[in-house]
């Protein structure tokens, strides 16, 4: 199954991409040029998704025009992703939302999951993982096995601010069927699993060291 990886090249996503790269800029700045990139990623990202076609009454006449044909449903990787949550629910307000909570072991640098809060079943449904820094791969493999146990079928949306290369190998090698829609696919990860350029780590750069 394939892993399709999309950057998305967009002026405004490079100008806030800069802004978050920017170790200087303050938490609350960072997290709004986050949501921006967000935002614009995931109109992307949604450009597919199926509809079907049904009449409205404007102030004048009938019209024909086209819905969603099913809603889909969004599931954050925590902690980072609650930074797109928001810019998910303007663009999909009737959108249901999972939570998968994923840490990293910083020795191994494996992912230690702690939340699953998915629904029953997944079957039928379009998924969307948000999780803004694809790094080893590991957490993002593990939370789409998560969504594959409840059922989920077809191609699974992933949208991400950075995604590093061995990042997106591993995810290949696990046969995941994945389309991946970033704004910058970067060099490689240093010898702690960071991203290189990168922008650090994005859950405390959202809301602080939790140390």
């Amino acid at each position: 199954m394939p892993v399709a990886v999309h950057h998305v090249d967009h002026p405004l996503i490079a100008d806030a991409l800069v802004r978050v790269r920017d170790a200087a800029t303050p938490n609350a700045l960072f997290r709004q040029e986050l949501g921006r990139i967000g935002s614009l990623l995931l109109a992307e990202a949604t450009r597919s998704l199926p509809t079907k076609a049904v009449r409205v009454a404007t102030p004048l006449i009938e019209t024909d025009g086209r819905i969603l044909a099913s809603e889909p449903i969004v599931v954050p990787v925590l902690r980072a992703g609650l930074g797109f949550v928001q810019a998910a629910q303007e663009l999909m307000p009737n959108a249901d939302i999972g939570f998968i909570g994923i840490s990293r072991d910083e020795e191994t640098f494996q992912p230690k999951p702690y939340v699953n809060k998915l629904p029953e079943s997944l079957a039928g449904r379009q998924c969307i993982v948000l999780d803004p820094m694809l790094a080893t791969g590991g957490s993002l493999a593990h939370a789409c096995s998560l969504l594959l146990e409840r059922g989920a079928t077809g191609t699974i949306i992933v949208v991400c601010v950075l995604a590093a290369p061995e990042g997106i190998a591993v995810l290949e090698a696990a046969g995941l069927d994945l389309a991946i829609y970033t704004a910058a696919v970067d060099e490689r990860l240093n010898d702690n699993a960071f991203i290189v350029p990168g922008l650090g780590d994005a859950g405390d750069r959202q809301f602080g060291s939790p140390a």
